[in-house]
């Protein structure tokens, strides 16, 4: 039995509880107010398997399908790593229901006009369906493709708040001249603006007070990938740190005058410690939702399977080499990311028992929500208000 939610909206049924047959834990409860949702590596071509990937997210019943906003990625840098708005678009031709964002886009190598003129239009092409992630950026192969030099952290964080500032208003009005210290923009033109009224949600990550002032300014959800400071931590500590960030975000919304219950917040679940596991059993993933909607957390999104990529369940031995290095090569990792890679499942194959896994959560909710224990959750994201049509 298929859970099927509001359109547009990630239902309280994507959030993981446990099987049908299964009495509920302790959290489970929980859980089921928490939205799961799926991030697609953009690594495979369209029609070799990249079309399917998001067929087989919105027929598994995630709420949403994110992608990286990357130019070139770590030990992809020498393999197949295709554009995330193009993918987006094509995404939104052949799905329906889920929601379909980045996570996330940063200042690296775009500008607010160009990026706002092609959301608006992933917009329209996706009835309404889109949520932009947006973060300052790191230090890694984007931040130098364009040939300019790094940016230091504090002029990073700068732009990334003039960034954020003129596409808000670009996405809100139909013309817009700004001249700012790093963008500006003459007479440009967002019509008809988005199908999401008064523009398409923005989910911020950010764990610095200057981001999270932001994402309390102008987000309609706030995203974390845990604590990269950490290390290897032990599962309880990374969920201790996410709740201590969570607690700094509810303390920028309460300085901005905002409700914290307005902000969705979104867990991005591959660089914690756990998170090379969590569609290995319905158990598993329960546990897990259920930690983290304790602390706060609304929507946590999963990596999807993507070919040659490692993962801490697969053996040295076994796992595909990275690109032998080069002195014109920057290493896999750079000052400013983090410092654990994300762990999305190894071998596409898998997707037979996502889709099982995912399948008997929803069920599970349709069954406890019959049977009136729960309600339908709120929004992760929430959706602003479609225009008329």
């Amino acid at each position: 039995m298929k859970c099927q939610p509001s359109r547009g909206i990630p239902a309280a049924s994507a959030g993981p509880v446990g099987e049908l047959r299964r009495t509920p834990r302790v959290g489970s409860m929980t859980a089921l107010r928490t939205a799961l949702s799926v991030c697609l590596l953009p690594v495979l071509p369209w029609h070799e398997g990249g079309r399917e990937a998001y067929l087989d997210a919105e027929q598994s019943g995630f709420a949403a399908a994110y992608t990286y906003d990357h130019l070139t990625w770590r030990m992809f840098r020498e393999r197949p790593w295709f554009a995330a708005l193009p993918t987006l678009t094509a995404a939104a031709a052949v799905t329906s229901r889920m929601r379909l964002g980045t996570l996330v886009t940063s200042p690296n190598f775009r500008h607010p006009v160009t990026l706002a003129k092609e959301l608006m239009t992933l917009d329209d092409v996706s009835d309404g369906r889109v949520t932009l992630g947006v973060g300052a950026g790191g230090s890694g192969f984007d931040a130098t493709a364009l040939g300019q030099q790094a940016w230091t952290p504090r002029e990073r964080s700068a732009r990334f708040a003039e960034f954020v500032d003129l596409l808000d208003e670009l996405l809100r009005e139909p013309a817009t001249t700004r001249s700012g210290t790093y963008y500006s923009a003459d007479e440009a033109r967002s019509v008809p603006g988005c199908v999401q009224q008064p523009r398409i949600p923005f989910a911020i990550a950010a764990t610095g007070p200057k981001g999270l002032r932001l994402a309390a300014r102008l987000g309609q959800a706030w995203v974390t990938t845990g604590d990269p400071t950490l290390g290897d931590a032990t599962p309880a500590d990374s969920v201790a740190a996410i709740g201590a960030q969570v607690q700094r975000l509810e303390q920028a919304c309460a300085d901005a005058g905002r409700a914290p219950a307005e902000l969705g917040r979104i867990l991005l679940t591959g660089f914690t410690p756990e998170g090379a596991h969590l569609l290995d059993s319905v158990d598993r993933l329960v546990d897990f939702v259920g930690r983290h909607a304790e602390v706060g957390i609304t929507e946590v999104v999963v990596h999807g399977p993507a070919p040659d990529s490692p993962s801490r369940s697969t053996p040295s031995s076994s796992r595909a080499s990275p690109p032998p290095p080069s002195s014109s090569s920057p290493p896999r990792s750079r000052p400013g990311e983090p410092c654990r890679p994300p762990q999305p499942h190894r071998d596409c194959r898998c997707r037979t028992r996502i889709r099982r896994v995912v399948s008997d959560i929803c069920s599970l909710a349709v069954s406890l929500r019959a049977a009136g224990p729960v309600t339908q959750a709120a929004t992760a994201v929430r959706r602003p208000t479609p225009r008329h049509r």
